[in-house]
């Protein structure tokens, strides 16, 4: 072989090479961590300060995914206990948290909550206290949920009885009612008026001496019990605590 060619060959061979080099896959960065998806069965009245709690813990964790899944506490406890594949439950009360205390053996309150009564913007019922959800249209929570016992609760403390238009199995159904003006006045949770425009809140008497303290848990059938463990703890950690702060949640 020339000496030209024999240099052509070296050129394209190197060529070659450097163009394989180039378009080879960069190694898989290794596992520092839990990963995988994490499944938080949460209660209703979570659901804006969770979903930003998740994405605050995504950026945290790259290698975790927070599937969410919220409901009235007592149908998410009563899933739990037909064997849903929650990894975390968080409940709006310790009621429905000891329903699932096989599942559920170290829970941990992370944050605290009180009634509030819901009206649509202008207050068209002209709703000043506990006594006026009697003559109003009134819808409140059934009484099986945290919301509901709550609410039944407060009125009792307060001697009114109240015949709701509607019994709602969760918080969110409840606002969702005021807010369309289908309803006069609903009891909701403070911190689920909190940024709305199309509810006002009156803080009711008494409200202060209910108070639902949320408990949350790392399930013990969790199918990614590592990913569980972690989201609990952001939960409870500092930055957790201050998102569930900013949304209206008492501390724990």
């Amino acid at each position: 072989m020339s000496r030209p060619l024999r240099l052509l060959t070296v050129v394209a061979v190197a060529a070659l090479l450097a163009g394989c080099a180039g378009t080879s896959p960069a190694p898989a960065a290794s596992a520092d961590g839990p990963s995988g998806t994490v499944e938080v069965y949460a209660a209703a009245s979570l659901q804006r300060s969770f979903d930003e709690i998740a994405r605050a813990f995504e950026e945290q964790n790259p290698g975790i995914t927070v599937t969410p899944v919220y409901d009235g506490s007592s149908t998410l406890a009563t899933q739990i206990g037909e064997g849903a594949p929650a990894d975390v439950f968080a409940s709006a009360d310790e009621k429905n948290m000891a329903k699932v205390a096989a599942q559920a053996p170290d829970p941990r309150i992370f944050a605290g909550n009180t009634l509030v009564i819901a009206v649509p913007t202008g207050n068209p019922g002209s709703v000043q206290g506990l006594a006026d959800l009697a003559r109003v249209t009134t819808v409140l929570c059934a009484p099986e949920v945290p919301c509901g016992a709550a609410s039944q609760t407060l009125l009792s403390n307060a001697g009114v009885a109240v015949t709701p238009a509607s019994a709602e199995q969760n918080v969110t159904a409840v606002l969702t009612k005021v807010a369309a003006g289908e309803a006069d006045a609903g009891l909701v949770y403070a911190t689920d008026v909190v940024g709305r425009d199309d509810v006002e809140a009156i803080v009711p008497a008494g409200a202060d001496a209910v108070v639902n303290r949320y408990p949350i848990a790392a399930l013990s059938e969790a199918p990614n019990p590592d990913a569980a463990a972690a989201f609990v703890a952001f939960v409870l950690s500092d930055e957790g605590q201050r998102i569930l702060g900013d949304a209206g949640f008492r501390a724990p």
